[in-house]
């Protein structure tokens, strides 16, 4: 009887939660009893020490999965049961090397998890120095006549956040609401920042320029090669960490977080799978993007560039030649003018009037001198593969024309 009293007592302080689990022990133990050949001696001895383990085991479930709801991000041995994780691993086809807990670490970002050893602030770092280094060395060798204004827009198209935020919506990563401990890891997590608030609106400041406060001072293109980045804009200089620390405790873009981590499974495959990985994983996501590198010069005066750039490179002056036209007097005439120096046409453009004409076949040649690249080409990181050939210097030219 004073053991029947006791069990009513502890189950009325046991919260409801733990009580059912209690009873569906106490009930499978009784349909075991009666299973059971036994004697009921000892089945009576063992039933306090059984109800006890149940007891104990019902109330340690509940605090192992409330615990999930105080972390910051989904635990590590969360990521080998995440399906959407695994089939994000086999839809990139990453190297087996590279495990899931990593992969799930690479979608964390730093605002949701501000630990360093949980979130994919240092693999993202990693990432972003290959990214550069892989896609300037491609741009330099490729067309070592490209001027500098052209080469930072071409890193900002094969490597920006706008480029690799959309990579990330084509590999199918899908955001989480709210970052925390019971989110699938498969799911990109970050704090969104709040709705109506202006990213660009206080100009970046801190950085690294001498004299950065006086607004009157002309900025070259040569400073920005040497203090801004490699899409030549501005940067925080290193003890400006605050301000980033703050900003991922406002939270982010999602264009900030998709960038941050495609830029983090670069940095994660190169540490797991090594330098070759990592390169044909380059070559397979980036540079497989066409880009048409042509549309991105903006010539504002292209007969005065033309006209100097022969005078650097000792070529006779250029001279504008009518080739062909049509309906000089009609409504809609063409022209077709030649740029030539000497007996050789470097140029050819058509337009509405000659000056049209004249201007197009500027361009036309300004173009065909800055986009030459050689026929094989080859990379400073070719020379880390097993086997290669002796290197040769790369032709690097001297880059625009400075007026």
């Amino acid at each position: 009887m004073a053991r029947l009293q006791l069990q009513r007592w502890s189950s009325s302080v046991l919260s409801p939660r733990a009580r059912t689990g209690g009873r569906l022990q106490q009930h499978l133990y009784y349909n075991l009893r009666r299973q059971s050949t036994v004697s009921p001696a000892p089945q009576a001895e063992n039933e306090p020490l059984f109800e006890e383990q149940s007891l104990n085991s019902s109330t340690h479930i509940p605090q192992s999965s409330h615990f999930k709801y105080l972390l910051p991000s989904p635990p590590v041995e969360a990521a080998r049961e995440s399906a959407k994780l695994a089939a994000l691993h086999a839809r990139l086809y990453l190297p087996s090397r590279l495990p899931l807990e990593t992969l799930a670490r690479s979608l964390v970002d730093a605002s949701a998890d501000s630990n360093p050893n949980f979130n994919n602030e240092a693999l993202a770092s990693l990432g972003h120095d290959l990214l550069s280094h892989y896609t300037s060395e491609h741009l330099v060798c490729t067309y070592p006549r490209l001027p500098l204004t052209v080469i930072f827009a071409a890193m900002y198209a094969y490597v920006g956040p706008k480029t690799l935020a959309a990579m990330a919506k084509e590999w199918g990563v899908e955001m989480a609401a709210v970052p925390g401990g019971e989110v699938d890891p498969g799911l990109l997590q970050f704090k969104r920042v709040l709705p109506g608030t202006d990213v660009n609106a206080e100009p970046v400041t801190g950085t690294e320029r001498p004299n950065e406060h006086r607004k009157s001072w002309r900025k070259s293109m040569t400073s920005r090669v040497v203090y801004d980045n490699e899409y030549g804009d501005p940067v925080r200089a290193s003890g400006e960490s605050a301000a980033a620390e703050s900003q991922n405790t406002q939270g982010v873009t999602a264009e900030h977080a998709n960038a941050t981590f495609v830029r983090a499974v670069m940095g994660a495959i190169y540490l797991h799978a090594g330098r070759p990985a990592a390169k044909r994983f380059f070559e397979q996501h980036f540079l497989s993007r066409h880009l048409n590198i042509s549309d991105l010069f903006n010539f504002s005066q292209p007969a005065r560039d033309l006209s100097r750039l022969c005078a650097r490179e000792n070529f006779e002056p250029p001279v504008a030649k009518i080739i062909s036209e049509t309906g000089r007097k009609s409504r809609h005439p063409v022209f077709v003018v030649g740029i030539f120096s000497g007996q050789d046409k470097l140029g050819e453009g058509a337009g509405a009037s000659l000056l049209e004409a004249r201007s197009r076949a500027a361009v036309a040649a300004l173009k065909g001198w800055y986009l030459y690249s050689p026929l094989n080409v080859r990379v400073p990181s070719s020379m880390e593969e097993e086997g290669a050939a002796p290197w040769k210097p790369v032709h690097v030219d001297l880059g625009e024309v400075i007026v």
